[in-house]
């Protein structure tokens, strides 16, 4: 599957911080649970990558 191919699996996404000073986003749905724990400066990374593609798909969905 690739990132512009759609899904119909559903999932929670919850985001946090943990008590060792990590940044874990936790994927959870009936088929898997899945924990990826990130160093601060990751996850604002992740952050920043975020806003981007979110700019990108506005930018996108209003050319239509």
């Amino acid at each position: 599957m690739s990132i512009n191919s759609e899904s119909s699996v559903a999932a929670n996404l919850q985001i946090g911080p943990t008590s060792l000073g990590m940044v874990r986003i936790y994927i959870e749905s009936p088929e898997i649970d899945l924990p990826l724990d990130f160093e601060p400066e990751e996850a604002e990374e992740i952050a920043e990558e975020l806003r981007a593609a979110a700019a990108h798909a506005r930018a996108a969905s209003k050319k239509r």
